[in-house]
């Protein structure tokens, strides 16, 4: 156990949440990365959906990679146990935050996620000290 956990006794036992932890600190570096996209150059917010779809399934690929990981078997079920949480997740944020709207973006990006955080549990799962 390294000293960090110990000293806060910070212990998750669910790969899922771990999974959606590292979900979550991948999309905050993305959105940073966006931002000073945006702010720097001459870029419209209407032009950058392909580019946070992008950050959505980097996001759930990482997600997917570390659930898998951590749980060392089904790296599938997993990966995508966690893109299809995350999203839902951020569809009730975004709802509950900004009301917004079901659009055909909506299932897009549950398709994305889903397939991404897959393909990292599949990473994962391979690169899982348990396998071996």
């Amino acid at each position: 156990m390294n000293p960090f956990s110990r000293l806060f006794c910070l212990r998750n036992a669910s790969p899922v949440a771990s999974g959606l932890y590292w979900s979550g600190i991948w999309l905050a570096l993305g959105a940073i990365v966006l931002s000073i996209m945006l702010m720097g150059s001459s870029l419209s917010e209407s032009n950058m959906l392909p580019s946070v779809i992008g950050v959505h399934g980097c996001a759930s690929l990482a997600g997917g990679f570390v659930s898998a990981k951590r749980s060392g078997r089904r790296g599938w079920y997993f990966g995508m146990a966690n893109g299809l949480l995350y999203t839902l997740l951020l569809i009730t944020i975004s709802f509950l935050a900004t009301d917004a709207d079901w659009t055909v973006t909506v299932p897009i990006l549950l398709m994305v996620t889903c397939l991404a955080g897959a393909f990292g549990g599949m990473l994962g799962v391979n690169a899982s000290p348990k396998t071996r």
